[in-house]
């Protein structure tokens, strides 16, 4: 499975790691992504995300039920 948020679309972001000699590495900044589980009232049931914890803060901000459509809209299945 693929580290990327289903509400915010946030990816890996990609860079060099620099050692003291100046010797560069490629590396990866993982975003951080949980498992959660949100109860969709209008539909009485639970929907389990794959969200960022900025996911989280727009799911606070805008609702589950708005998130929900908006990743139907889109042709998320969840």
């Amino acid at each position: 499975m693929s580290a990327i948020c289903q509400v915010t679309g946030r990816k890996p972001g990609y860079g060099k790691r620099v050692s003291h000699s100046h010797r560069r590495t490629s590396r990866r900044w993982e975003p951080n992504l949980q498992r959660r589980k949100y109860w969709v009232p209008s539909e009485g049931r639970w929907v389990r995300l794959r969200v960022s914890v900025k996911g989280m803060k727009t799911i606070e901000k805008r609702g589950i039920e708005a998130v929900v459509a908006g990743l139907r809209a889109k042709g998320v299945r969840c």
